[in-house]
């Protein structure tokens, strides 16, 4: 064995327990990358120009070529679930009204905006999240065992009226069949100051309140049927993101 060799099986010896003393102690401190950095400024790993110039290199049309099957294989994968989203469960156009509110979808958000007005001078104003949580249910019908899932959607409801009153803000969870109130707010919007009250949380109002409340929203159209109209849209939304983005993800490995 040449001096060079036995220096460079010393060397590597040295490094790799250098390393192994590392990854035991798992300092924050000293990354393998600084060990390696370290080694090769005192000279233990050789550097990139020291290099034998008879080393083969690969080029970059080389490594471009071995490249190509892998992505060749992803783009497949991505242009196959393309199809299957398209055509297993194709997402229609979205709805642009509901009742008397207008309905604005925003594209690559998850959110959507819905406006409205009541009587002559209230403008109700909601954003609702896509799905952003859920709970499981115990199953009923013939088939009661398991448990079901339940999405969650949550609803952002602002109602002001024209002569610059305070606004309402309600904070809702909506569910497939019913809308819970989490909080309700009185907000002076050109007038909020540093820390304002709050309120208490809704669920701790005295029943007779509670349900006072929910028949204001009710007569508003913030009921029932908006549940099923927000889930339903929701699902749809979801596929239409999906496939976008997936098709942006095939755009940009394509270049």
């Amino acid at each position: 064995m040449s001096s060079t060799a036995a220096t460079m099986k010393t060397s590597m010896a040295l490094l790799l327990r250098t390393l192994s003393k590392a990854r035991i102690s798992h300092s924050p401190s000293l990354s393998s990358r600084t060990l390696i950095s370290w080694a090769r400024c005192n000279s233990l790993l050789p550097s990139p120009q020291s290099r034998d110039i008879a080393t083969p290199r690969r080029s970059y049309a080389a490594i471009a070529s071995a490249n190509s099957p892998f992505r060749s294989n992803i783009l497949r994968i991505i242009r196959n679930e393309i199809d299957y989203q398209s055509e297993y469960a194709p997402p229609h156009q979205p709805a642009t009204e509901f009742k008397s509110f207008s309905v604005e979808d925003r594209p690559g958000e998850q959110c959507i905006v819905m406006k409205g007005k009541f009587g002559e001078d209230e403008t109700i104003k909601m954003e609702a999240t896509m799905f952003d949580g859920f709970m499981t249910v115990p199953r009923t019908g013939l088939d009661a065992s398991g448990r079901d899932v339940r999405l969650h959607v949550s609803l952002l409801v602002d109602i002001s009226k024209a002569d610059g009153s305070e606004d309402l803000e309600f904070l809702c969870s909506v569910w497939p069949n019913r809308i819970e109130i989490q909080n309700l707010y009185t907000l002076k919007r050109d007038k909020i100051s540093g820390q304002p009250y709050m309120g208490p949380k809704f669920g701790s109002l005295k029943y007779d309140f509670q349900t006072a409340i929910k028949e204001f929203l009710r007569v508003r159209g913030i009921d029932s049927e908006l549940c099923f109209f927000l889930h339903e849209y929701m699902m749809n939304k979801d596929r239409i993101e999906l496939i976008q983005w997936l098709r942006k993800l095939n755009t940009f490995i394509a270049k």
